[in-house]
């Protein structure tokens, strides 16, 4: 089976890659860096964009519409329960590829995962829960 390439693979470019840190996480040790909070206080400095505090989230860091939930890979991801729902992919199988939901039984991924070997789908996480058989 021939490798399944998308359609046109364009360069994602992310605005910003670093996440947004919480006002005053440095002082508390209970207070992850990472988990923004917006901030409230009428009297406060961040809410009210002075100059020197930290940069808070706007609309003006979102993603380029054409690449927006664009995969590395340069597909887009549809998540499968099913081997049904393959066949929706199979008029866009150069735009969407298809993962796997986490909650599918093994048996159930083998055969999603050949049905979309047949039907020249790139499954994202093909070789997830699968057990190789030992011969003794």
């Amino acid at each position: 089976m021939a490798k399944v390439t998308p359609l046109k693979k364009v360069k994602i470019v992310k605005k910003r890659t670093k996440s947004f840190e919480r006002h005053q996480h440095q002082q508390f040790l209970r207070i992850s860096r990472s988990s923004w909070r917006k901030q409230k206080g009428i009297d406060s400095r961040v809410r009210r964009r002075f100059k020197g505090t930290i940069p808070q989230p706007a609309i003006g860091f979102g993603s380029d519409k054409a690449t927006r939930n664009l995969l590395p890979n340069g597909f887009y991801k549809f998540v499968v329960h099913s081997p049904k729902e393959l066949e929706m992919l199979l008029m866009h199988n150069r735009k969407y590829c298809a993962e796997i939901a986490h909650n599918v039984s093994s048996k159930t991924r083998k055969i999603i995962v050949e049905r979309a070997e047949q039907l020249q789908i790139k499954v994202t996480n093909a070789t997830a829960k699968l057990r190789i058989e030992e011969s003794t």
